[in-house]
C-alpha cells in the first residue's frame, strides 16, 4: 500500500527523499525548504500571518503538527514557557514539542521537590531544636510508650488471672 501511495522520508542533514512509484532516484529527492508539506497543517506562535514569508508576526514552526494536544499537555506547554496561553496552542503541534515540554515541566517539578525537602529538613530541624529544649527526644518517648504497653499488658493479666 505505501508504494502505491508514496511516502516522505526525512534524512538529517535537511534533505527529504520522496518515494513515488515509478520516479527517478534524482528527481525524488529534494531541499527540505522547497518541499511542499502536502497539505498538512503548519503552525506559528505569535499573531496570525499575513504575508507567507513575514517572520515580525511570529515564530514560524516549520515542523509538521501531527499531535492533538490534550488540555494537561495545553497546561504544560504553556507552564514551560513554549506559548504565553492556552488559547496561542495551535489544534496540532509536533509530538517533539510535547515531549520537549514534558520533560522541561519534570524538570521543574523535580525543582520544586528538591526545594520542599530543602524547607521540610529546616523544619525538622527547627522542630527537633525546640522539642530538645523541652527535653523531650525520641529515647523518652520510646520509653514511655513502652512503660505503658508494659502497665497494659499487666492490668490484661490480672484481669484474665481473675
Amino acid at each position: 500500500m505505501l508504494s502505491a501511495v508514496g511516502s516522505l522520508l526525512r534524512l538529517g542533514s535537511g534533505c527529504a527523499v520522496r518515494c513515488v512509484p515509478g520516479a527517478s532516484p534524482a528527481a525524488s529527492r529534494l531541499r527540505v525548504t522547497t518541499l511542499q508539506l502536502c497539505g498538512l497543517p503548519r503552525y506559528f506562535s505569535g499573531e496570525t500571518r499575513s504575508d507567507p514569508d513575514a517572520q515580525s508576526h511570529g515564530k514560524v514552526h516549520r515542523v509538521l503538527a501531527q499531535h492533538k494536544p490534550t488540555q494537561f499537555d495545553k497546561k504544560i506547554l504553556v507552564w514551560t514557557g513554549r506559548f504565553k496561553s492556552i488559547e496561542e496552542i495551535p489544534p496540532r503541534v509536533p509530538p517533539e514539542m510535547i515531549d520537549a515540554a514534558r520533560n522541561k515541566a519534570r524538570v521543574k517539578a523535580c525543582y520544586i521537590m528538591i526545594g520542599l525537602t530543602i524547607i521540610a529538613c529546616f523544619a525538622v530541624i527547627a522542630s527537633a531544636k525546640r522539642a530538645a529544649e523541652r527535653h523531650e527526644s525520641l529515647t523518652s518517648w520510646n520509653l514511655a510508650k513502652k512503660a505503658k504497653w508494659r502497665e497494659e499488658a499487666a492490668l490484661a493479666a490480672q484481669d484474665k488471672a481473675k
